[in-house]
């Protein structure tokens, strides 16, 4: 359990961020006007309460949501996810690839959990807005989609190999979202950055179109990197951290996804008779 200075601290934090709601703010500054005249342990317990409707509903900010884990004595949930590796060089044996295809949270744990994959950092790309936020980016004004960048060793694995791996998590002749998904900021997107990645990224997207899998036609758009923006540390692994949460999530995915192969593979049956 996080220490009380440490809370206090980032209670600070939240009530300058600018992300955080009116509402949410209001209920940080009374907590933090009644740190001098009640105890710690009252004031925490008392902050709980007031964020929990919301919370319950998952309808806190993100950072706020993470600072609520804590107060809940959940440490696994509001662990903080190291951005180390996205802010360092890359070395000559390490690549990136950036993929946008609905809610980011379907896309970490396939990649992150493959041989050769250092890193998955969920984020925002695509847009015009710096250092977007979720709220911003889900008002659908800033031009980004949810993202992932995944940093991979090219000795252990190949550009290749993601693409085809992506392929399999996105419903790609859906260009307006993903599954239940929906709005520009969910729509699927290949971000290439580099002539290389383009010509495989191109060569994949048509070898997909040939296999006439899908019965819809393949409307994945290719497109040159931008900045990306890694999101909030409240959507990093969330896999992880809200392990049932995101079961729900997946298994419904998945489930349309089945169905969706299922379409395809009678299409071809009717089309070779």
């Amino acid at each position: 359990m996080k220490t009380f200075p440490d809370l206090t601290q980032q209670l600070y934090n939240l009530i300058l961020n600018p992300a955080t709601r009116v509402w949410e703010r209001q209920q940080l500054v009374k907590a933090k006007s009644s740190l001098n005249k009640r105890s710690a342990t009252e004031v925490w317990s008392q902050l709980e309460y007031q964020l929990r409707p919301l919370a319950v509903r998952n309808n806190l900010t993100p950072d706020v949501a993470d600072f609520y884990a804590l107060l809940k004595h959940d440490e696994p949930a509001g662990k903080k996810f190291d951005l180390t590796i996205h802010q360092a060089t890359d070395p000559a044996w390490q690549e990136r690839a950036i993929f946008a295809g609905g809610c980011f949270w379907c896309l970490v744990e396939p990649f992150e959990t493959r041989p050769g994959i250092k890193a998955v950092i969920a984020g925002y790309t695509g847009g015009v807005t710096t250092k977007p936020t979720y709220e911003q980016v889900s008002s659908q004004k800033t031009g980004h989609v949810e993202a992932v960048e995944i940093i991979y060793d090219k000795r252990l694995v190949n550009y290749q190999n993601l693409l085809e791996l992506y392929w399999q998590l996105i419903d790609p002749t859906d260009a307006t979202g993903q599954i239940n998904d929906r709005g520009n900021n969910y729509r699927p997107v290949i971000f290439v950055r580099n002539q290389r990645q383009q010509q495989v990224a191109e060569a994949s997207k048509l070898a997909l179109i040939n296999s006439q899998k899908f019965s819809k036609p393949i409307v994945v758009p290719i497109e040159t990197a931008t900045k990306f923006w890694p999101a909030e540390n409240y959507h990093q692994q969330f896999y992880r951290k809200h392990p049932q949460r995101y079961h729900l999530i997946a298994q419904a995915r998945q489930n349309y996804l089945r169905v969706l192969k299922f379409s395809g593979k009678i299409k071809q049956l009717f089309n070779k008779k």
